[in-house]
């Protein structure tokens, strides 16, 4: 899925704070923020596999929340959030289509790197790929109630996922289209650091 769905989840896993624990809400949603993005950062450096721990996140949300509740404080709270939204982003990533330029072609069976069993999880498809329609709806629909319940700055940060996800949705075709063309034009000394599928 696309990094505004990824954020928006994210965002989404904590709001419940601002009606719990409206103190400590702002660690809670800007964690949550925060891990649902963070997977992502490896987009050019192993994506899905460097810093996507499907497993590996899910163990450590118990142990974080518990700190969260023993020791409540913004900082715990905003780490139990992150963890949370990272978890959530990495299981999100096998509903969607597999690790390819063109996922609506089907070729790839690599949605997400599990390092505890040692091999790629198949992707699922339920979401086609990041950046269809079915990704917009479900950012939509995640978004929508966002932009009622929270405050600034997070209602801007929704409206601006929002923005990004549809232009992303219009264009998704097309930059798979000049992708190839664009990293064909980097300098060989550089090529390495082109992700594989940028360069069919």
């Amino acid at each position: 899925m696309m990094l505004p769905t990824h954020a928006i989840i994210g965002l989404a896993i904590a709001t419940p704070m601002v009606a719990l624990a409206p103190d400590l809400a702002p660690a809670a949603l800007a964690g949550g923020l925060a891990g649902g993005i963070f997977p992502d950062l490896d987009l050019y450096s192993g994506h899905r596999k460097t810093l996507h721990f499907p497993t590996g996140y899910l163990f450590a949300v118990l142990p974080a929340t518990a700190v969260a509740v023993l020791i409540p404080q913004p900082a715990a709270i905003g780490f139990a959030f992150f963890v949370g939204g990272a978890a959530a982003h990495c299981q999100m990533d096998r509903f969607g289509g597999g690790l390819e330029l063109k996922p609506w072609e089907g070729g790839s069976e690599r949605a997400v790197y599990d390092h505890v069993r040692g091999e790629w999880r198949r992707p699922k498809r339920w979401i086609p790929y990041d950046g269809s329609p079915h990704d917009l709806l479900l950012l939509s629909t995640v978004a929508v109630p966002l932009l009622v319940v929270l405050d600034s700055p997070f209602r801007l940060v929704v409206g601006l996922a929002l923005l990004i996800g549809v232009l992303y949705v219009g264009l998704r075709r097309r930059l798979a289209a000049i992708a190839p063309v664009v990293f064909g034009l980097v300098p060989d000394r550089l090529s390495q650091y082109v992700p594989e599928r940028y360069r069919n």
